[in-house]
């Protein structure tokens, strides 16, 4: 009979500790995060029997995602979990140390005493996308900085930023028709996006986030479910007279989903009837300008919700 196995992963942006146990037991090794690390921790596994084991992480954004696909696609069993989980288990054990060694060891403990749920990746088109729109997030970025140098730069130095400039316009132009003809290869994405351009608000930059980080919106109990997965659930604050009551946005999301929904949320301020009609009620509240932003930003998020959940266009009738 062969022993149950887990590996434990505590991953950063450079680099990953593991930590397998087996008949508790563990053992410990270092690898780079990159796909040479990933082989290397696939060869060190099998040196050690180990490609039977249970694979454990956090869900620390976007560190762990090359890893957790590799591994998936190489056969393994993945367990992703919120890192509120590997926390509360580690005050459990009373766990004063706290290394990137002994966090590998504590998340391959919680994975043998807690067996969580299997993980799997979202499908192969929609992490097509989501590198293509990633890439397009970057090269915007690289884009608005060399617009920034402008300003202060010599003329000379001026000259090359503005040939840099225009070789970025070139490849974003590319990279949104990249983007374009692959939701156009694929009829569910195609779908799901003619359903999103009849949301008012909606432009083609969110849409392209929307389709590549969400994946299917049934794996998301609810539209709250979406709005906490995002970072815009909003969060009570009540410790402290001053403070009694205020709601604030969570922001346990990744940021830059988060980010998404800013402009579109400004924009659908003025144009989306029913979000125009929140504005109109919470002004008349008293609330900020900032919070009525974030309120707008988490109906999106449920018109969103709903309109991919139903199939059916926006009305606002109905929302």
């Amino acid at each position: 009979m062969t022993s149950h196995k887990t590996l434990g992963v505590d991953i950063s942006k450079k680099k990953f500790d593991v930590a397998l146990l087996c008949n508790g037991k563990l053992k410990n090794k270092r690898f780079t995060n990159d796909p040479k690390g990933f082989d290397l921790l696939l060869q060190w596994l099998t040196q050690h029997e180990g490609l039977e084991a249970h694979v454990c992480l956090e869900a620390t954004g976007i560190y762990g995602e090359a890893l957790s696909e590799h591994l998936y696609d190489s056969g393994l069993k993945i367990s992703v979990v919120n890192p509120a989980r590997i926390k509360g288990f580690a005050q459990s054990e009373l766990l004063r140390n706290k290394t990137d060694k002994t966090d590998a060891g504590l998340i391959a403990r919680f994975c043998h005493a807690m067996q969580p749920q299997l993980w799997s990746p979202l499908p192969k088109e929609i992490r097509q996308l989501r590198d293509w729109v990633r890439h397009l997030e970057a090269l915007q970025g690289m884009r608005q900085q060399e617009k920034n140098r402008i300003e202060a730069a010599s003329e000379v130095i001026k000259e090359h930023l503005i040939r840099h400039i225009d070789y970025l316009d070139t490849e974003i132009k590319q990279i949104k028709s990249l983007i374009n003809q692959h939701i156009e290869s694929h009829p569910s994405l195609e779908h799901r996006k003619n359903l999103l351009t009849t949301i008012p608000g909606i432009g083609e930059a969110t849409i392209g986030v929307i389709l590549s980080e969400f994946g299917d919106i049934a794996r998301f109990k609810n539209a709250k479910a979406l709005s906490a997965y995002i970072g815009v659930a909003p969060r009570i604050r009540e410790s402290g007279s001053s403070l009694k009551g205020r709601s604030t946005m969570s922001k346990t999301g990744r940021s830059q989903l988060r980010k998404a929904f800013f402009m579109p949320a400004l924009v659908a301020l003025r144009y989306n009837p029913i979000i125009v009609e929140l504005k109109e009620r919470l002004t008349k509240a008293g609330k900020s300008k900032m919070a009525i932003v974030g309120a707008a930003m988490r109906k999106l998020v449920h018109l969103i919700y709903g309109v991919l959940k139903n199939g059916v266009p926006f009305d606002e009738k109905f929302a």
